[in-house]
């Protein structure tokens, strides 16, 4: 027997007194991120997440006769929704792809209905998630850490961090081998070097849902994606192998992908302000409440990468009130998001266009 989902309230989160001055700090550090490519390339790209290898447009289909804890916020109502998917890794900078990184998806969902979060123009639901279970920090002010020492490399020695990457690899699957993972080792390239299609995503960090509290994951389930499970692409003298790879494949494949929620039912053991614990699926399984089609089309569409990757911003905090994001690590993401979107503005002289805003 599952325990009931614990509750939502404002009481589930801890916010810390100096929760400002790390964010602060944040900004600045991306602002040497964002500066450093900009200024070399003549373009502004994200912070994180710089490099898109396909954007997608497709549909969720939210699930008819879902039980009350599971049919909340944007999935209370049964019925479609079109998306926008943007699929990434998460360097600052515009990588060659034999530096392999964890993968990215992010999803618009439009024409979500209902209450905003504050300052949450538009009427689209935004997810964004990872190809793994874990944040690489507890908190904020660790990750500013990291993100400091990354910040230092930017746009620099690509050659040493491609073979760098290999190194990292061999010794991620080494430690693999004997049941270690290490978010940290994947963050710096040693990642391995998967097809994005068959990867399952994972918010990582929890949410508001509703009446309760959740995290969220999106997993292939079309035959054509799971076959790609584990599939490592060979990216040696192919900067944009990745690319390829998903536009070569997308063009005949459908791709299906279930939409699926991990309820919190103990605060001891699912905690909402470190995203270093993994939530044990045995105690808060994912549950299914939507499907994510996509038809075969070209991922690499031009139009379609200039209207999305180039004029909209995915963040966490666009959306409905109904999935506030909770704890730190989100907390932190708001201001950081908006700066480096205003920064891509500014730089590329190309305004930030939210559907269904002004």
């Amino acid at each position: 027997m599952l325990a009931s989902p614990v509750r939502y309230s404002p009481a589930v989160e801890e916010v810390k007194p100096d929760e400002g001055e790390t964010i602060a700090q944040l900004n600045a550090t991306f602002d040497t991120i964002l500066e450093t490519v900009a200024t070399d390339s003549g373009h502004a790209v994200r912070a994180v997440h710089a490099k898109a290898h396909g954007i997608l447009e497709g549909t969720l289909t939210v699930d008819a006769d879902l039980p009350p804890e599971l049919a909340q916020g944007l999935f209370a109502t049964p019925g479609e929704h079109k998306v926008y998917l943007r699929l990434s890794t998460n360097a600052g900078d515009i990588l060659p792809d034999a530096v392999s990184l964890p993968r990215g998806l992010a999803l618009k969902v439009l024409d979500a209905e209902g209450e905003r979060l504050p300052d949450a123009e538009g009427t689209t639901q935004n997810f964004i998630m990872v190809n793994g279970k874990v944040f690489q920090a507890p908190n904020a002010e660790k990750f500013l850490g990291s993100l400091k020492l990354l910040a230092g490399t930017t746009d620099r020695a690509e050659g040493l961090k491609v073979a760098a990457s290999t190194v990292l690899r061999g010794v991620n699957k080494a430690l693999t081998a004997v049941g270690i993972e290490s978010t940290t080792i994947a963050a710096l390239g040693g990642a391995p070097n998967v097809d994005p299609l068959g990867e399952t995503y994972y918010s990582v960090t929890p949410f508001r849902y509703g009446d309760y509290i959740a995290k969220f994951s999106l997993a292939p389930v079309a035959p054509a994606l799971t076959e790609r499970t584990g599939t490592e692409i060979d990216a040696s003298g192919r900067p944009d192998a990745i690319r390829a790879t998903l536009q070569s494949a997308l063009r005949c494949i459908e791709g299906v992908w279930e939409f699926r929620v991990q309820l919190c039912r103990d605060l001891a053991r699912q905690p909402v302000e470190d995203p270093t614990v993994a939530w044990d699926e045995e105690e808060a399984p994912f549950q299914r409440v939507a499907t994510l089609r996509v038809q075969p089309q070209d991922s690499w569409d031009a139009a379609r990468v200039q209207a999305v990757d180039e004029k909209m911003r995915f963040s966490v905090w666009t959306g409905l009130a109904a999935h506030r994001p909770l704890g730190n690590i989100n907390r932190a993401r708001n201001a950081p998001y908006k700066h480096s979107a205003q920064f891509r503005e500014r730089f590329n002289g190309c305004p930030i266009h939210e559907p269904g805003g002004r």
